[in-house]
């Protein structure tokens, strides 16, 4: 897919990912990974269903970086679980047999780590977006966009959010 739409002040979430996408965490401010740790996390689909792939980063206090303090280090896999994705998916009945093989749900969220795109969407993604407590006064305040092929074509679905904090 090209580059997901951009919208000021508004916060973007997806509760299914396509296999083969890939984020990355990023540590917020006064907080730093571990030397060698790798931030990348890919959903992949094997046989029993898709599952992201986890290294085991983990965003450590700076302060408590630069001791010599020493760490545990941790690899992880996330199965396929109905715990992984959000309520609203619970409610919508027979995707989730459908969902939980053929995509990833939301990441586990790390402690003083975000999450982002490493690379482009790919074709099915789709995206929720919503605005940001305060930039919030002009409606529509949320909305959805999807990366699909249209006469040939691969584009995003348009949005239609206005995040501003003026009336």
């Amino acid at each position: 897919c090209p580059p997901s739409p951009r919208t000021e002040f508004a916060d973007v979430t997806a509760e299914m990912y396509v296999p083969g996408t890939e984020l990355y965490y990023v540590c917020d401010s006064g907080y730093d990974r571990r030397s060698g740790a790798h931030p990348g996390i890919k959903c992949k689909r094997e046989q029993q269903g898709a599952s992201w792939s986890y290294s085991g980063f983990k965003c450590i206090d700076e302060k408590i970086l630069l001791s010599t303090a020493p760490t545990v280090e941790l690899a992880l896999i996330q199965k396929p679980e109905i715990k992984t994705r959000s309520p609203a998916h619970q409610m919508q009945g027979d995707l989730s047999e459908f969902a939980q093989k053929y995509f990833c749900g939301p990441p586990k969220a790390l402690p003083h780590a975000s999450l982002k795109a490493r690379k482009y969407y790919y074709v099915g993604q789709e995206l929720h977006f919503k605005c940001q407590s305060g930039y919030d006064k002009r409606l529509p305040t949320s909305g959805t966009s999807t990366c699909k092929k249209v006469n040939g074509n691969i584009i995003w679905t348009p949005l239609d959010v206005q995040c501003t904090n003026d009336s």
